[in-house]
């Protein structure tokens, strides 16, 4: 069977076990082709987080006056159940204090009214790193899955680190029982929040910068995206933004075969071109989803006025 058939039939198949799991129907329906019509996605490589990740976290979750996080631990497994480690770390990160942990590896606890109370309420949910396909069992196709959803729908942010940036994608990169390093695995489905895509972490760190390059040249429906640690992307719509002390890395389809945009059109080097498989992207670069193109960079101007008053 060549690989792009057993591909198919290996997405077919989890995407149909998934949804024998729950009755539940999702509703994401969006005018966007990648990214949340409404609210925002903080995707984080792993590794920790910087001070910028924290602000923008608070900024997009209403502030500290109205900041009210949800916290998902799954990823993680059951000990996380009893473990204050992460609502603590983030009531410190961001000085507040309605921060609420929800943990369940149950669907029928994942489809009560009671377990969606507190998300129902919230304006961001955070993700804990473990293992993605603990997310994928404990929530996929549930009323908790469309409560995530409709947190994005009132304008809400969902953030997560590592796993709980891979869970972000429609595909479920790296999501087998049997460990990581099996690329597609026995669970092929994520939550869906950032549509046709696949997401990679601890990118540079573990050496993973090419994992995503097959895979995405056999599906040029997806695009991939990697993230080193203490390093984010910001997605609002189509439109993704860097934010971290390292590299996000753009698998695009054009890219990997060579019609990318590419070209160098002056004399000037294109610090966003690319003739390899992927593309980097740093702190304050931002990349068009929908088109598949890094929008240019504005730089700031000097301060005229302040560097004549320091001569």
């Amino acid at each position: 069977m060549k690989k792009s058939l057993l591909l198919t039939v290996v997405l077919a198949l989890g995407v149909s076990i998934a949804f024998s799991q729950t009755p539940v129907t999702i509703n994401q329906k969006s005018t966007t082709k990648h990214g949340p019509e409404k609210g925002s996605l903080i995707i984080i490589g792993g590794g920790g987080s910087t001070p910028e990740i924290w602000s923008k976290f608070l900024e997009l979750a209403g502030g500290k006056d109205k900041a009210n996080i949800v916290v998902i631990t799954a990823a993680t497994g059951d000990s996380a159940a009893f473990s204050k480690t992460s609502a603590e770390k983030i009531k410190k990160e961001l000085g507040i204090k309605n921060v609420t942990v929800l943990h369940t590896n149950n669907l029928a606890e994942a489809n009560s009214e009671k377990f969606i109370a507190p998300i129902k309420k919230a304006t961001g949910v955070w993700f804990d790193g473990g293992r993605q396909w603990r997310i994928a069992d404990s929530y996929l196709n549930t009323l908790t899955h469309q409560a995530f959803f409709d947190v994005l729908n009132r304008g809400g942010v969902i953030i997560g680190s590592s796993a709980g940036a891979s869970i972000q994608g429609s595909f479920l990169w790296r999501g087998d029982t049997k460990g990581p390093q099996i690329l597609v695995g026995d669970h092929t489905q994520g939550l869906g929040f950032l549509k046709n895509s696949a997401i990679d972490q601890h990118l540079l760190k573990r050496n993973r910068q090419f994992d995503l390059v097959d895979f995405i040249k056999k599906s040029p429906e997806l695009i991939g995206i990697g993230l080193d640690e203490a390093t984010s992307v910001v997605v609002q719509r189509d439109t993704l933004e860097v934010i971290g002390k390292s590299y996000a890395v753009i698998y695009d389809y054009n890219t990997i075969i060579g019609k990318g945009d590419n070209h160098v059109k002056d004399e000037k080097e294109d610090y966003t071109a690319s003739s390899g498989p992927f593309i980097f992207l740093s702190q304050g670069q931002k990349y068009d989803l929908r088109n598949r193109k890094v929008l240019p960079t504005v730089r700031k101007k000097p301060d005229t006025a302040a560097t004549s008053s320091n001569k």
